[in-house]
């Protein structure tokens, strides 16, 4: 590259260049050499052997800007050189690209840790300091400062060199103005200054710090853009002060924030660190409390937190505004912030306070969301009016009325605080060029040191520079005394010698450097008040002579030296800390939501909604067209509602924030930003404790609870791995208690029961295997209760909708291990979900609500919106609910039950006998899946039937006629036995009889219970 800095323009300017000069593959060549033949006159054959006699430079220039084949320009020449005479286009852009990053980072966006200037700043610095427009003399107009930063340094934008220009010298952004300015420079409110032929400027005095030693050979200087003239490659500054101003910028792949400080406090640091090099980051904090802002504030951030910043070179700290309560009469008052942190202005507030007060819906949304009301009604309900009083004896003046004088002052406040930009935070990057001309972050204790190498080099150079000067002019001066002690002598000798300097030499011994001089003397100077004044000021200079060497031969001299200055130019420039530091909390104010009873009603298509109250109808409730009620759910207004998307990430809100069931609702991907490509597809919510099994359609699933659902990010979180494919099923929600156990059904018809012990218990991930499944099968609905009777739903033959009630033996019948693939359920079911039979006491109407008020753990309508209570560990009224029960006289068999779960009965004339023994369920059912009955869960294992008294006590109590309870079923023909039903459940309806064949089959005890498929 020629040395500019490439702008993206120029770099694909390039690079479109290099397309039309370059070539790296073998059909380019073809097609080029082609068309290069077919335009010559010659031959082919014979400008092939032509071209082949021709060495390879001069193929190379006759194929000069010839086709894609030919040599680059000259400024499209090989980097290194190693690739010939030809570039692919892919390592040239790159190369060039590289190149144009590194002049982004050190020539444009990132400041020096030596100046603490970008090098924009230096050169406006440097040509306001060339022409004359230092402090104390007369502005000049920006438009000639800007013209000659450019015509002379920096050959870009005149728009980027006066804003450069115009953010050095604004009081409000710099902590110590390097550009005394004059007419419009911008406002705290962001107001634009005004163009630059309007504006006049000069150097303030602090800008002396880094330009007065320019001329005292302390830094090198380069050329500049065209070699014409030279400018300085780094400032001389006697502080640091990319530490004082602070400084902010982006650059390629990097970025800085470094705020500013204090002069006093970071001169005391610089001090102490050169008495002590191995300071480390706590003892300059002794000196250096925080950053100084130069609008104020207070930062509220906890010292630990600052030193950590310091120390890593990266972190933040809060920032929050200063105000007071002024009283007015009869009893008002209001509140006036005089300070605001940077980057807020008056404007900023305001506008903020409307945007709450006013708000307006998100894009790609039709009202404001219900978060949005509710600070809406909390901000109107505090705050009257806000104004703006700033004028030029008070900066920042803002005015705030409450709305009446019983406001808490400070709930007042905090609300102001929370809610705009008056509190904020203040990021810290101490990323900068360093010495060595890298761009690095840096701790605070990095950058005093580079500072200080910096200076103690600068300083040397400076005095070594100051040393000649004084060394050469003590030989002149020694010279000149040689000619006034023989003041005749020389005169003779100029006036008659024909080569007055060599008979000079020659005589008095002396040097080239003197005998010119003495040559050069006006006659004046031989006077004898000329000799007295060299012999003093030939004293002065030899004592001066011994300081300097005293500084370049003593590192203390040099310490000393060093302070001396610093704490010289801290008592001229020091001024007080604008910035208050005092720990403090962060504001932060909860929008009220009332704790109250709502149920959440999701819909298949993914709409949602909230009613008040847990009495909510299914029945009662309208969708749009094609849509249909998938879960209804009782929860809290404060309980956090859980979506789940197609891809297993999960979304968050609060069920106080769902539209209301006014209407549809919305979709609940207008309330949340789901990823691209995802669905919501299912729906929890709850208290964060409550326990909850997910799984997937593919087999997988885990335990876990709703606080691991929880995210705070509208973005969500991961949550399930999901294969594709597969989506994430209906969770299911329980409680802890005994005998809980896992029921998963599969699309194909097979359920399988185990103990819950058997999961495992996860944050997020995907889990284990809960059932084996055949291939194209899927996992269809899972359940975690220790109810004594399940339900299965689904579609039988001819897609009628039908119900299977699970209880006892027909229950027991499926339990196993986890990861086993279960058992056929009967009638050859295609199951849809799974629940619990209601409750009697809550006879199925759908009001769940319990004594307390409280939701029932779970309760929830699964995915064919039917109401289940999967989780609500209640036994059932009596203890034989959930069992057929013979009548007096009649024994259960010793065989296992059949796939009806019937129990098998003995002869009449044994079932007449009275005086038998009945069996219990645990002895009946046989081993499963190779073990015995402590495979089956406690749930199902101790569903048993009654004792002899007590089921001769139901049998009396049921023929007496006491009217609680009927007949369940007609005895069988030839069998002698009925069944009776308990009263709790007299309404269900009877199992299914069996056929002739299974009765034949039963009698002679040949029936078994079904094995497991194989896999």
């Amino acid at each position: 590259m020629d040395g500019d800095l490439r702008q993206p323009s120029r770099c694909r300017h390039l690079v479109r260049a290099a397309r039309r000069w370059t070539t790296d593959n073998r059909t380019t060549r073809k097609t080029c050499s082609r068309a290069r033949a077919a335009s010559s006159p010659w031959p082919s054959a014979k400008r092939a052997r032509a071209t082949r006699r021709r060495s390879r430079p001069q193929r190379a220039a006759a194929a000069g800007g010839k086709g894609g084949g030919g040599r680059l320009p000259p400024h499209f020449a090989p980097l290194a050189g190693e690739l010939g005479d030809t570039l692919p286009l892919g390592k040239y852009a790159a190369s060039q690209y590289l190149q144009y990053a590194i002049a982004t980072v050190k020539d444009r966006a990132l400041p020096r840790v030596a100046d603490g200037q970008k090098p924009v700043q230096a050169r406006i610095l440097y040509a306001m300091w060339e022409m004359g427009g230092r402090a104390g003399t007369p502005r000049k107009k920006s438009a000639r400062v800007v013209g000659d930063v450019l015509g002379k340094f920096h050959p870009h934008g005149d728009a980027s060199v006066y804003d450069a220009l115009v953010r050095l010298a604004q009081e409000f952004t710099m902590r110590y103005p390097l550009v005394d300015g004059e007419g419009n420079f911008g406002s705290r409110d962001g107001d634009d200054p005004a163009a630059m032929r309007y504006t006049e400027a000069r150097l303030t005095r602090f800008a002396e710090v880094l330009l007065a030693e320019l001329d005292s050979g302390m830094v090198d200087f380069a050329p500049n853009y065209d070699g014409s003239i030279e400018e300085p490659e780094v400032l001389p500054a006697r502080l640091p002060v990319v530490l004082l101003n602070g400084s902010s910028g982006i650059a390629v792949g990097m970025a800085t924030e470094v705020p500013s400080h204090n002069l006093s406090e970071v001169a005391q640091a610089a001090v102490a660190m050169i008495r002590d090099p191995d300071i480390s980051v706590a003892g300059l904090m002794r000196h250096v409390k925080g950053p100084d802002f130069s609008g104020g504030g207070q930062i509220i951030t906890p010292r630990a937190e600052i030193r950590t910043a310091y120390e890593s070179g990266r972190g933040a700290v809060r920032v929050r505004a200063r105000w007071t309560v002024e009283r007015l009469a009869r009893g008002q008052w209001q509140v006036v912030v005089y300070e605001l942190p940077p980057g807020a202005c008056a404007r900023k507030v305001l506008e903020e306070i409307d945007a709450i007060a006013n708000p307006q819906p998100k894009p790609g949304k039709k009202s404001a969301a219900p978060e949005q009301l509710r600070e809406k009604q909390l901000v109107l309900a505090m705050l009257d009016r806000a104004r703006d009083e700033s004028d030029r004896s008070h900066p920042v003046r803002l005015v705030f009325e409450p709305k009446t004088s019983r406001v808490d002052e400070d709930e007042f406040v905090k609300l102001l605080l929370a809610k705009t930009s008056m509190e904020a935070n203040v990021p810290i990057n101490f990323v900068m060029v360093g010495l060595d001309g890298r761009p690095t972050g840096k701790s605070l204790k990095d950058v005093f040191r580079e500072w200080l190498d910096f200076r103690f080099a600068t300083v040397t150079r400076r005095t070594q520079f100051r040393l000649d000067r004084v060394l050469d002019r003590i030989h002149i001066l020694e010279g000149r005394m040689i000619v006034l002690l023989n003041v005749d002598k020389v005169i003779k000798i100029v006036r008659h010698a024909d080569e007055p300097k060599a008979e000079l030499i020659k005589a008095f011994k002396l040097t080239e450097r003197q005998a010119d001089d003495i040559l050069e003397i006006r006659l004046r100077q031989l006077a004898k008040l000329e000799h007295i004044r060299i012999e003093q000021e030939l004293g002065d200079l030899r004592k001066e002579q011994k300081g300097l060497d005293k500084v370049l031969g003593s590192r203390k001299a040099l310490e000393a030296l060093l302070i001396e200055e610093i704490e010289r130019d801290a008592a001229a420039f020091g001024d007080k800390r604008r910035t208050k530091i005092e720990e403090s909390e962060k504001a932060a104010v909860e929008t009220p939501v009332i704790d109250e009873p709502v149920t959440v009603i999701f819909s298949k298509n993914g709409w949602v909604r909230a009613r008040q109250g847990w009495a909510v109808d299914p029945g009662a409730l309208s969708f749009k067209e094609g849509d249909a009620l998938q879960a209804l759910i009782p929860c809290r207004t404060v309980d956090p509602v859980v979506f789940l998307d197609s891809k297993g990430r999960a979304y968050t809100v609060q069920a106080g924030e769902l539209p209301p069931a006014r209407g549809d609702g919305a979709p609940a991907s207008s309330l949340v930003d789901v990823q691209d490509g995802a669905r919501i597809v299912q729906c929890i919510a709850g208290k964060p404790e409550t326990r909850v099994m997910v799984a997937s359609s593919g087999g997988y699933g885990f335990l876990c609870k709703i606080a691991d659902m929880v995210s705070n990010r509208r973005a969500g979180r991961e949550f399930m791995s999901v294969d594709e494919g597969e989506l994430p099923l209906a969770p299911a929600p329980y409680e802890e208690a005994g005998g809980n156990y896992v029921a998963a059904v599969a699309s194909g018809g097979r359920l399988l029961v185990f103990d819950v012990a058997e999961m495992r218990e996860m944050a997020r991930g995907r889990g284990v295997i809960v059932m084996g499944l055949e291939e194209g099968e899927q996992l269809a609905a899972v359940l975690v209760t220790n109810a004594r009777e399940l339900l299965v739903r689904g579609t039988g033959r001819g897609g009628k909708e039908k119900e299977a009630r699970l209880a006892g033996e027909r229950l027991a019948h499926f339990a196993g291990h986890r990861a086993r693939m279960g058992r056929v359920l009967p009638d050859r079911m295609k199951p849809a979900g799974l629940g619990i039979p209601p409750r009697p006491e809550a006879g199925g109407t759908g009001k769940v609500a319990d004594a307390r008020g409280a939701p029932p753990a779970g309760v929830c309508l699964s995915s064919d919106a039917r109401l289940s209570c999967a989780g609500a560990a209640s036994p059932p009224a009596r203890e034989d609910d959930a069992h057929v029960q013979p009548v007096r006289g009649s024994e259960p068999a010793a065989a296992a039950p059949d796939g009806a779960g019937a129990y098998h009965r003995r002869s009449a004339r044994a079932a007449r006998d009275v005086g038998a023994a009945p069996r219990t369920v645990r002895s009946a059912v046989p081993r499963l899946h190779g073990r015995d009955d402590g495979a089956v869960p406690a749930g199902v294992r101790d569903a048993q039937p009654l004792d002899d008294a007590d089921r001769r006590d139901r049998a009396r109590r049921h023929r007496g006629g006491d009217g609680l309870a009927r007949r369940a079923g007609r005895p069988r023909a030839g069998r002698g036995v009925r069944t009776l039903r308990p009263p709790q459940v007299r309404d269900r309806a009877p199992l299914r009889r069996r056929g002739a064949r299974d009765r034949d089959r039963v009698g002679h005890g040949l029936l078994r219970p079904m094995r497991s498929r194989p896999r």
